[in-house]
């Protein structure tokens, strides 16, 4: 039996760890050929933990040279593009009403979460349009849907991937190109590091399945729609969050 990516040549950025490190594992048992990205040096870690083909590449995906460079890597190694996980994000600062958001740090979140996510697409894209399409698989968040307070900046970012995503889809609907997003909710990430357990409980009690997600969780769903297996779906956002829209 085929693996579902077998020979795929595959980006992900912000693959050091959480979402994109788990989607880089799960990607690799279905036997895509891998580029992981991230600013952090930890990406290389992924070579102990990922048994397939798999090549490592540090950029800043706020920065149109390093985007470039990254896709210039692509080129070199692999010679074409199948898929493109769009995963690099930051949160920023937390508990800050909007009147006093600092703009440097709105800026800095701007840059990582949406001037870098529509590089990283613009490149991908050329690529992709060589060798006649793909499948890209953007990471939002629950945030783009529903606001939390003193995180504006976050949310008004993820809100803006939200309509990046259905932008692109219908604009390279007929080059072959299916775009499309995983919205995570809750998920047990380096995100909730440095938190008390008693905050750890309260987030779980706020996710009607009881428990917080898991980055592999999130990476299967992304696995789905990298594949051929959703090849009739583009332009959609899929929330996946243990219920919690639902209420």
């Amino acid at each position: 039996m085929s693996k579902r990516l077998e020979g795929k040549v595959t980006v992900i950025t912000g693959a050091a760890s959480g979402f994109g490190k788990a989607m880089a594992e799960e990607f690799s048992k279905e036997g895509a050929r891998i580029l992981a990205v991230d600013v952090s040096d930890k990406v290389e870690e992924l070579k102990s933990t990922v048994s397939g083909e798999l090549h490592t590449f540090k950029a800043d995906v706020s920065d149109p040279e390093q985007v470039n460079a990254i896709f210039e890597e692509c080129k070199r190694v692999f010679g074409r593009l199948d898929v493109l996980c769009n995963n690099a994000g930051i949160t920023g600062q937390t508990e800050t009403p909007l009147h006093e958001y600092p703009l440097d740090q709105w800026d800095k979140l701007f840059g990582v979460n949406v001037r870098g996510a529509f590089l990283v697409m613009q490149e991908g894209i050329k690529m992709m349009l060589d060798n006649g399409g793909g499948s890209i698989v953007n990471t939002g968040s629950i945030g783009g849907y529903r606001v939390t307070k003193g995180s504006g900046a976050y949310i008004v970012s993820k809100g803006a991937m939200v309509m990046l995503t259905k932008q692109a889809a219908i604009e390279y609907i007929d080059k072959g190109i299916r775009v499309n997003s995983v919205n995570p909710g809750i998920f047990n990430t380096p995100l909730l590091d440095g938190l008390s357990e008693d905050i750890i409980d309260f987030l779980s009690n706020q996710v009607p399945i009881g428990r917080l997600g898991e980055p592999e969780e999130m990476a299967k769903l992304a696995l789905f729609l990298a594949s051929d297996e959703s090849s009739y779906i583009t332009g959609q956002d899929h929330i996946i969050d243990g219920g919690r829209w639902a209420l």
